[in-house]
């Protein structure tokens, strides 16, 4: 067992140099042909189209209206929501939060300096769960006496707006930190999975029936895979978007940046992790969020 724990620390311990090029994934929207520098994001979305993409292999469970729905464009100027949208990442593995290299990374400083105020995006290592835990407290009204205890008004509490993601242990951490958000008493309005692998005493499969929506992104080639099935504890109060199975074998995202090792093991899960077609869609859907935020008085 100890053996196991270790060879799986190496293979999901990742250096941090410079952003690795993604190729261009055909068949979907967005997709020029041409090799793309990863992450394209905002340049590559295209509201007309849904949120989720339809040429991957179908979820396991039906797509929801909201999921399949082409999302509002965003107008050019948003007034800040009161409080703000509060974006919250998870690296996977080992990686440092600052480490560009990687796709959930980058989504974080992309969102920070693309919509200013209006979303507070902000990037943890997933073993610092509980520094994650008081910044979010303290950002939806937890009270300066005992902010360690995570004290807050209901008002404060029916006002949060919060979204969470990650990869692989990012994401069982995400998971993790919805169900600690629950026993707060603390709404979660959407949690997003890609190539999720639980961390060891958690379960990353059931949705706590705090988080409003879920959504999982997977890959199952490798010997490093995600989760292939996320579902509700309460289907009555979490909508489960979908469970998305993407594929590399045919063509790729080469990552240069990477250690060999996990470019030689775990190729197709640090794939997943720096396709910008999986962030454009996680980006479009806190967009979603955005505008339903700004909408609701």
């Amino acid at each position: 067992m100890a053996r196991t724990i270790v060879l799986a620390a190496l293979l999901l311990a990742v250096a941090a140099p410079p952003p690795c090029r993604s190729q261009s994934l055909p068949g979907l929207p967005g997709d020029s042909g041409a090799g793309a520098t990863a992450p394209s994001y905002a340049a590559s979305l295209k509201p007309e189209h849904p949120v989720l993409p339809p040429d991957v292999s179908p979820p396991d469970e039906k797509t929801s209206a909201v999921a399949a729905s082409p999302v509002a464009t965003i107008p050019a100027a948003i007034r800040p929501p009161q409080p703000a949208l509060i974006v919250v990442g998870f690296a996977g593995g080992y990686v440092r939060r600052n480490s560009t290299v990687h796709g959930e990374v980058q989504l974080a400083e992309h969102l920070r300096n693309t919509y200013g105020s209006t979303i507070h995006a902000e990037i943890f290592e997933n073993h610092h769960g509980r520094e994650a835990h008081r910044e979010i407290l303290r950002l939806v009204g937890a009270s300066a006496g005992d902010a360690s205890t995570g004290a807050m008004t209901e008002a404060a509490k029916r006002a949060a707006r919060i979204i969470l993601y990650g990869h692989s242990w990012g994401a069982s951490e995400a998971v993790a930190m919805a169900r600690q958000l629950e026993r707060d008493g603390v709404p979660v309005l959407l949690l997003v999975q890609v190539d999720g692998v639980p961390k060891l005493g958690e379960d990353d499969a059931v949705i706590p029936a705090n988080v409003a929506q879920a959504v999982n992104f997977y890959q199952l080639d490798g010997l490093l895979h995600g989760r292939r099935r996320i579902r509700a504890a309460d289907p009555a109060a979490t909508t489960i978007l979908g469970n998305f199975r993407l594929t590399y074998k045919d063509t790729g995202v080469a990552c240069p940046g990477y250690p060999w090792y996990t470019r030689a093991f775990t190729k197709p899960h640090i794939e997943i992790e720096n396709d910008p077609r999986v962030w454009n869609k996680v980006e479009a859907l806190i967009l979603s969020n955005l505008i339903l935020s700004k909408a609701t008085p």
